[in-house]
């Protein structure tokens, strides 16, 4: 199965480079399915339901979100009825929407789609590696489920690293998302996972983690904020991680995926 997951989209610029991109990819490279985290789409916070219905027309399956779920207040209604918008799982109980998802592929493939939030430096959470646990346990790769995907925002590479290594053999990609920089860590485990600390982000990388980079500035040299982060509106980038799987769900080949804007672009060797 060829899968690709896109990293966080930030505003306008990522949200148009999803959209010229994706669906000559999703042709080009014959993939069967598709992810993007959208959780920094609309302004930089959060998602709305116009932007979730357009990343499903430009071809992804489903979209994943973070700690910025719900920054958009529509986010909390129109959640219930978007069953491809997957919030972290380990929200607490009681939260509006689903942490997983187990979607058909386009090749007839079923794919679970599982959203986590790490806990180091973050807003407090249920634990991720036991709520990752009972995901897992329901949709068991083989039997439930032909790949399973788990997008795991969190902000520090060894809560991630520990992660990748808790799930190995249990998942076709663990991705981290969340810092917007993408790492140089792509491999496949010992048990067949493919694993990435940080797939990076899409949006303009002249600026600080996709926000015009004068606020952020002033926030660090100053400590005083003057007025709300704003997305960077330069050129943009996509970024992204490759993954082939064997029938087994299995990883036998990953690969960065970037195109356009600063950083060097390059695309999966193997398909």
């Amino acid at each position: 199965m060829r899968i690709l997951f896109l990293g966080d989209v930030v505003g306008r610029v990522g949200r148009q480079m999803v959209l010229d991109h994706l669906p000559r990819l999703r042709a080009g490279l014959g993939l069967d399915f598709v992810v993007v985290n959208g959780e920094n789409a609309a302004g930089g916070f959060g998602i709305t339901e116009a932007i979730y219905d357009e990343f499903l027309e430009a071809g992804a399956d489903a979209v994943t979100l973070g700690n910025h779920a719900f920054d958009q207040r529509e986010a909390l209604v129109f959640i219930e009825r978007a069953p491809r918008l997957i919030r972290p799982a380990n929200y607490p109980p009681g939260t509006p929407g689903r942490g997983a998802a187990l979607i058909e592929a386009r090749n007839g493939a079923r794919v679970l789609v599982v959203n986590m939030m790490g806990r180091a430096f973050m807003d407090p959470m249920d634990d991720p590696f036991a709520a990752i646990d009972r995901e897992l346990d329901a949709g068991p790769l083989g039997l439930v489920s032909d790949a399973v995907i788990v997008d795991f925002h969190a902000e520090t590479t060894s809560e991630k690293q520990a992660f990748g290594h808790w799930c190995d053999g249990r998942a076709s990609l663990i991705v981290g998302t969340h810092t917007h920089v993408p790492t140089a860590d792509h491999r496949i485990l010992p048990g067949g996972t493919a694993y990435m600390t940080d797939v990076g982000m899409c949006g303009c990388y002249d600026g600080v983690i996709g926000m015009d980079k004068e606020e952020p500035l002033r926030r660090f040299t100053r400590k005083i904020g003057s007025s709300r982060f704003e997305p960077a509106m330069g050129e943009g980038t996509l970024s992204g991680v490759a993954v082939e799987t064997d029938g087994a769900g299995r990883a036998v080949a990953v690969a960065p995926l970037r195109i356009g804007g600063a950083l060097a672009p390059t695309l999966p060797d193997f398909w």
